[in-house]
Protein backbone atom coordinates (compact mmCIF):
# COMPACT_ATOMS: atom_id res chain seq x y z
CA UNK A 1 0.00 0.00 0.00
CA UNK A 2 1.43 3.67 -0.70
CA UNK A 3 1.71 5.91 2.10
CA UNK A 4 -1.96 7.35 2.12
CA UNK A 5 -1.91 7.56 5.94
CA UNK A 6 -1.99 11.05 6.88
CA UNK A 7 -1.17 10.59 10.64
CA UNK A 8 2.73 9.43 11.10
CA UNK A 9 2.84 10.10 14.64
CA UNK A 10 4.47 7.83 16.56
CA UNK A 11 3.23 7.46 20.00
CA UNK A 12 5.82 8.44 22.85
CA UNK A 13 3.98 6.99 25.77
CA UNK A 14 2.98 3.35 26.27
CA UNK A 15 -0.06 2.20 25.36
CA UNK A 16 -1.40 2.41 29.16
CA UNK A 17 -0.93 5.37 29.59
CA UNK A 18 -2.57 6.54 26.63
CA UNK A 19 -5.39 4.73 27.85
CA UNK A 20 -4.95 6.01 31.33
CA UNK A 21 -5.05 9.13 29.66
CA UNK A 22 -8.10 9.02 27.97
CA UNK A 23 -9.94 7.59 31.24
CA UNK A 24 -9.42 10.78 32.88
CA UNK A 25 -10.33 12.75 30.31
CA UNK A 26 -13.63 11.12 30.30
CA UNK A 27 -13.60 11.34 34.45
CA UNK A 28 -13.70 14.96 33.71
CA UNK A 29 -16.94 15.12 32.12
CA UNK A 30 -20.30 15.32 34.75
CA UNK A 31 -22.25 12.49 32.78
CA UNK A 32 -23.09 10.75 29.30
CA UNK A 33 -24.57 13.31 27.58
CA UNK A 34 -21.37 15.20 27.73
CA UNK A 35 -19.55 12.21 27.04
CA UNK A 36 -21.42 11.59 23.92
CA UNK A 37 -20.58 15.61 22.45
CA UNK A 38 -17.10 14.98 23.63
CA UNK A 39 -17.02 11.61 21.29
CA UNK A 40 -18.71 13.61 18.48
CA UNK A 41 -15.96 16.05 18.79
CA UNK A 42 -13.10 13.54 18.42
CA UNK A 43 -14.76 12.45 15.18
CA UNK A 44 -14.76 15.45 14.12
CA UNK A 45 -11.21 15.99 14.55
CA UNK A 46 -9.99 12.87 12.99
CA UNK A 47 -7.91 13.48 9.62
CA UNK A 48 -9.75 13.28 6.51
CA UNK A 49 -9.88 10.05 4.55
CA UNK A 50 -9.48 9.37 1.27
CA UNK A 51 -12.83 9.23 -0.65
CA UNK A 52 -11.01 7.47 -3.41
CA UNK A 53 -10.53 4.66 -0.80
CA UNK A 54 -14.25 4.77 0.61
CA UNK A 55 -14.73 1.30 -1.38
CA UNK A 56 -16.02 -1.67 -0.46
CA UNK A 57 -12.36 -3.26 0.34
CA UNK A 58 -12.05 -1.00 3.21
CA UNK A 59 -15.37 -1.34 4.55
CA UNK A 60 -15.46 -2.88 7.94
CA UNK A 61 -18.33 -5.16 8.23
CA UNK A 62 -19.95 -5.54 11.81
CA UNK A 63 -20.76 -2.19 12.57
CA UNK A 64 -24.29 -0.62 12.07
CA UNK A 65 -22.62 2.34 10.41
CA UNK A 66 -20.64 2.61 7.58
CA UNK A 67 -16.88 2.21 8.33
CA UNK A 68 -14.00 2.37 6.36
CA UNK A 69 -10.86 1.10 7.70
CA UNK A 70 -6.85 1.67 6.22
CA UNK A 71 -3.78 -0.49 7.79
CA UNK A 72 -0.04 0.31 6.88
CA UNK A 73 2.88 -1.39 8.38
CA UNK A 74 5.84 1.12 8.21
CA UNK A 75 9.48 0.60 9.90
CA UNK A 76 7.87 -2.17 11.97
CA UNK A 77 4.74 0.34 13.22
CA UNK A 78 1.33 -0.13 12.11
CA UNK A 79 -0.44 3.11 11.38
CA UNK A 80 -4.69 3.29 11.06
CA UNK A 81 -6.40 5.23 9.11
CA UNK A 82 -10.75 5.25 9.57
CA UNK A 83 -14.31 6.84 8.89
CA UNK A 84 -17.52 6.80 9.73
CA UNK A 85 -20.54 8.13 8.95
CA UNK A 86 -21.63 8.01 12.24
CA UNK A 87 -20.87 11.09 14.53
CA UNK A 88 -20.53 8.96 17.56
CA UNK A 89 -19.00 5.64 15.99
CA UNK A 90 -16.25 8.79 14.23
CA UNK A 91 -15.52 9.41 18.00
CA UNK A 92 -14.78 5.98 18.50
CA UNK A 93 -12.58 5.61 15.83
CA UNK A 94 -10.48 8.56 17.09
CA UNK A 95 -9.90 6.71 20.45
CA UNK A 96 -8.82 3.55 19.03
CA UNK A 97 -6.85 5.21 16.52
CA UNK A 98 -5.13 7.25 19.29
CA UNK A 99 -4.31 4.16 21.48
CA UNK A 100 -3.12 1.62 18.79
CA UNK A 101 -2.07 3.55 15.71
CA UNK A 102 1.75 4.18 15.47
CA UNK A 103 2.16 1.27 17.75
CA UNK A 104 4.32 -2.23 16.64
CA UNK A 105 2.21 -4.98 16.24
CA UNK A 106 3.60 -6.88 19.63
CA UNK A 107 2.77 -3.80 21.44
CA UNK A 108 -0.88 -3.82 19.63
CA UNK A 109 -1.65 -7.76 20.73
CA UNK A 110 -0.55 -7.34 24.28
CA UNK A 111 -2.35 -4.28 25.04
CA UNK A 112 -5.84 -4.95 26.80
CA UNK A 113 -8.58 -1.91 25.58
CA UNK A 114 -9.10 -1.75 29.37
CA UNK A 115 -10.11 1.77 28.95
CA UNK A 116 -13.62 0.92 27.21
CA UNK A 117 -14.17 -0.70 30.38
CA UNK A 118 -12.69 1.89 32.57
CA UNK A 119 -15.01 4.69 30.79
CA UNK A 120 -18.41 2.74 30.63
CA UNK A 121 -18.27 3.09 26.82
CA UNK A 122 -19.81 -0.70 26.70
CA UNK A 123 -22.90 -0.15 29.20
CA UNK A 124 -23.47 3.20 27.81
CA UNK A 125 -23.23 2.33 23.85
CA UNK A 126 -26.46 0.69 21.87
CA UNK A 127 -25.06 -3.16 21.27
CA UNK A 128 -24.91 -2.62 17.71
CA UNK A 129 -22.44 0.40 18.31
CA UNK A 130 -20.36 -2.06 21.11
CA UNK A 131 -20.68 -4.71 18.52
CA UNK A 132 -18.58 -2.26 15.59
CA UNK A 133 -16.36 -1.11 18.77
CA UNK A 134 -15.57 -4.80 18.85
CA UNK A 135 -14.82 -5.22 15.38
CA UNK A 136 -12.93 -2.29 15.03
CA UNK A 137 -10.96 -3.47 18.03
CA UNK A 138 -10.72 -7.44 16.26
CA UNK A 139 -9.70 -5.72 13.04
CA UNK A 140 -6.61 -3.43 14.59
CA UNK A 141 -5.79 -6.95 16.47
CA UNK A 142 -5.89 -8.98 13.22
CA UNK A 143 -3.93 -6.08 11.36
CA UNK A 144 -1.07 -6.78 14.52
CA UNK A 145 -1.54 -10.33 14.57
CA UNK A 146 -0.72 -10.69 10.68
CA UNK A 147 2.21 -8.51 11.24
CA UNK A 148 3.59 -9.25 14.50
CA UNK A 149 6.85 -10.86 15.65
CA UNK A 150 9.10 -8.66 13.71
CA UNK A 151 7.43 -9.43 9.91
CA UNK A 152 8.81 -6.49 8.28
CA UNK A 153 8.74 -7.49 4.84
CA UNK A 154 5.88 -5.67 3.67
CA UNK A 155 7.16 -2.76 5.36
CA UNK A 156 6.65 0.61 3.16
CA UNK A 157 10.29 2.49 3.34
Amino acid sequence: MSSDLHDNAVPTEPITETQQAIIEDFQFLDDWTERYQYLIQLGRELPPFPEDKQIEANRLHGCQARVWFLAELRQGRLFFQATSDAAIVSGLIALLLKVYSGRTPDEIQTATPAFIEEIGLAQHLSPNRTNGLFSMIARIQAEAAAHGSGAQAGDVP
